[in-house]
């Protein structure tokens, strides 16, 4: 997918790919310790042991020029490119606006299924 887009004169980076079980506990602990509530950093973290990240499948996705993790992805190049394009490997964009998950939108974590 990503020599697709570059072929398509759009770049794609992996700014998180796996995350172990104990990774994801780094990241929730980091986030308590920075003052967050467990009901903030629930709306936009899964707790260890629900991530997507830990099938191996999820990848949040990121651009040059673009600040990561952040919603401004999608006015890039990179996003559009993915909306139209991204199934045709088997990603999808797993927290649309109004997910049934509840989680914030993400418009970088895309998620490979198998059909």
């Amino acid at each position: 997918m990503k020599a697709a887009a570059a072929r398509a004169g759009v770049g794609l980076k992996i700014v998180s790919a796996f995350r172990s079980f104990p990774r994801q506990v780094e990241i929730i602990r980091r986030k308590i310790a920075s003052g967050q509530s467990i009901d903030e950093i629930l709306s936009v973290s899964a707790p260890p042991g629900y991530s997507e990240h830990h099938t191996g499948c999820a990848v949040d996705i990121g651009t040059a020029g673009c600040d990561e993790l952040e919603e401004v992805f999608e006015t890039s190049e990179a996003f559009a490119w993915l909306v139209k394009n991204a199934s045709k490997y088997r990603y999808y964009m797993s927290y649309p606006r109004g997910n049934r998950y509840g989680y914030r939108y993400e418009p970088w974590h895309w998620r490979y299924r198998e059909r």
